[in-house]
């Protein structure tokens, strides 16, 4: 992954970062640079010392150093154990009035309603709970509103719906905190509990508990959790408070909460949290428990999706967490939950297969859209706009999320796309670079008038406003973000270190995967090798736009190497052209499979001729 870094305060060439290799504009656009902390004599110390201390290569003990580890800190990094980071629950704000009215539910035996939101967080979140309560005998109902007709987070329809059929407690995961005047209509009704991780505003929800880190004087610092994750904390805190009741016995035995670490680690690598400390934690147990394939759902999307081999983050993120996602976005919004809460194969390969189709009509339905909110995106950056904001009356409101991010990957902005209804109304979403937080901004707008509803956190936001409030709305967000107006159209592109063509081994590749599980927070190390030349090229896939490569370098050394979905057709002309001189490439080095072999495989990310 690409860590975008700031910019100094002007872009002037003599002010930019030393270039790797001298590439100062790659054939995709960065500027190579070195990452944070590389080219510091105190990371070589370092570095030797964790080599020492865990017997690693030089080179990979030296990232471990760039990433602010130490020689004491290096052994909980490889092997995380939940023990050495998991929070005490009652740290977070409300987290012990929530546990105990759970916990009263279960011991009571209520009828429990649940809302959620309908993405891979949402969907895991509502899973999680819906399992630890059935299993204790409460009736659950759980309800994922429909994006289209029913938009982001509660609605009174919805809630007091799950009053009619009974519920006592309503629970809301990932969202209900920006809507106080929505779960009023509960009052004398039900308790309601809120466990969500979006940004606040001035007016919290009066209810029961509300669990959010990102809540004002919630000092437990676990705001980058996503809500699965802290559903998972509350079932702790639930757990505790019925040990502290007497409740288990032999015959009824405490849970086993590691066996919900699946869902934890894949929210937690879909909602693109930090893979740092407890969040590594997750993740690095989540995909272990994710492996044994023991949830029928998982188990049973993992092979329509193809995942033959252990799943790890790029699978959950790439093809587990599309196509959960599909539902919400263009089908049935609670597709993705009732798959993951499934208990028997017939109903979950249905549900699977279903959801294979869905976002393969969603690529369709992206695909459409894209070329023309590009080009509106396109014209807004060349005129200056720090805030990229594009709209229409022909998209679907599923799929702007994604064009939002496809746009904040081409221009390096903070990017808005929203979807006109027939009423004049915009619902749309926001994605944006490290150091911009959409959330905040949409939820300020809000706050100043022009914005019906939002909400969101740091990297993604989601927000409702009417036709006329559209021009005021993008000139907040352009003051809002007017630091961004330095920074390049394509971010830097960070390496972690240059290694001759001989270092590209099986041995190296294997020792660099001790630092998975990669993600925000902890991106998978970036290597260069220079003076490298095309032996062969191969065209593969369906439209012929990803290639195999063998490369040869310094002492003929050979190198396999694969570049997918190349869209850039000067890329393919370049390394099609085995007149060329020789190349320079970064990526990452990998032990992948191919047609039931293992091979050593140098990724391309990105290179210079």
């Amino acid at each position: 992954m690409i860590l975008e870094e700031k910019l100094p305060d002007t872009a002037e060439e003599n002010t930019l970062p030393e270039p790797v290799l001298g590439v100062t504009e790659s054939l995709l656009g960065h500027r190579w640079v070195w990452r944070s902390g590389a080219d510091d004599p105190a990371t070589l110390r370092l570095g030797s010392a964790i080599a020492q201390s865990c017997g690693l290569p030089e080179i990979v003990a030296r990232i471990m150093a760039m990433r602010g580890l130490k020689a004491e800190t290096a052994s909980a990094f490889i092997e995380p154990r939940l023990r050495t980071f998991l929070p005490d629950p009652s740290c977070l704000k409300d987290m012990d009035v929530a546990a105990a009215r759970l916990a009263k539910a279960v011991q009571n035996h209520e009828t429990v309603g649940i809302l959620g939101d309908y993405d891979v967080d949402g969907a895991c979140s509502s899973a999680l709970l819906t399992e630890y309560l059935r299993q204790f005998g409460c009736v659950v109902y759980t309800h994922i509103p429909d994006r289209m007709k029913e938009g982001y987070g509660p609605n009174e329809q919805a809630l007091l719906g799950l009053v009619e059929r009974g519920a006592s407690l309503v629970v809301c995961l990932d969202c209900g905190t920006a809507a106080a005047s929505i779960l009023s209509c509960l009052k004398q009704k039900a308790d309601v509990v809120v466990i969500d991780h979006h940004k606040a505003e001035l007016s919290l929800p009066d209810i029961h508990a509300l669990v959010n880190p990102n809540q004002p004087d919630c000092a437990s610092g676990l705001n980058h959790l996503c809500a699965a994750a802290l559903t998972f904390v509350t079932l702790i805190a639930t757990t505790r408070a019925l040990r502290r009741n007497g409740y288990f016995s032999e015959d009824q035995p405490e849970p086993d909460l590691l066996a919900c670490l699946d869902l934890v680690a894949l929210a937690t690598i879909c909602d693109v949290m930090p893979l740092q400390d407890i969040n590594r934690a997750f993740v690095h147990q989540g995909l272990r428990v994710m492996g044994k394939r023991q949830r029928v759902g998982l188990r049973t999307l993992m092979d329509v999706a193809s995942v033959v081999e252990k799943p790890n983050a790029f699978s959950c993120g790439f093809a587990l967490g599309p196509r959960i996602n599909a539902g919400g976005r263009i089908a049935e919004s609670d597709l993705g939950f009732k798959l993951l809460a499934a208990e028997d194969d017939f109903s979950a390969r249905q549900m699977a297969e279903r959801l294979n189709d869905v976002n393969r009509k969603r690529r369709d339905v992206e695909a459409d859209i894209l070329d023309a909110a590009m080009e509106q995106a396109r014209l807004q950056f060349e005129t200056g706009n720090t805030a990229l904001l594009v709209t229409s009356q022909d998209w679907h409101a599923g799929v702007v999320g994604i064009v939002a991010s496809r746009i904040k990957d081409e221009f390096n902005r903070p990017s808005f796309v929203a979807s006109e209804d027939e009423h004049g109304k915009l619902k749309g979403s926001g994605r944006s670079i490290p150091g911009f937080d959409v959330g905040a901004a949409v939820i300020a707008a809000k706050e100043h008038g022009l914005l019906i509803a939002a909400g969101g956190h740091a990297a993604a936001c989601g927000f409702t406003l009417a036709r006329e409030d559209l021009p005021a709305f993008h000139a907040f967000l352009n003051e809002r973000f007017e630091a961004v107006r330095v920074y390049p159209k394509k971010p830097f592109l960070s390496v972690d270190a240059i290694i001759p063509p001989s270092a590209a081994t099986s041995d190296l590749a294997k020792s660099l995967g001790v630092l998975a599980p990669f993600g925000q927070g902890n991106e998978e190390p970036v290597l260069a090798i220079a003076d490298v030349k095309v032996d062969r090229f191969f065209r593969i896939g369906a439209n012929k736009r990803s290639i195999r490569l063998t490369l040869s370098g310094e002492g003929n050394r050979k190198i396999n190497a694969v570049m997918f979905n190349v869209k850039n057709d000067t890329i393919l002309d370049t390394l099609e052209n085995l007149s060329r001189p020789t190349l320079n490439i970064v990526g990452w080095l990998r032990v992948d499979t191919w047609q039931g072999r293992e091979n050593t495989t140098f990724f391309i990310r990105d290179l210079s001729a």
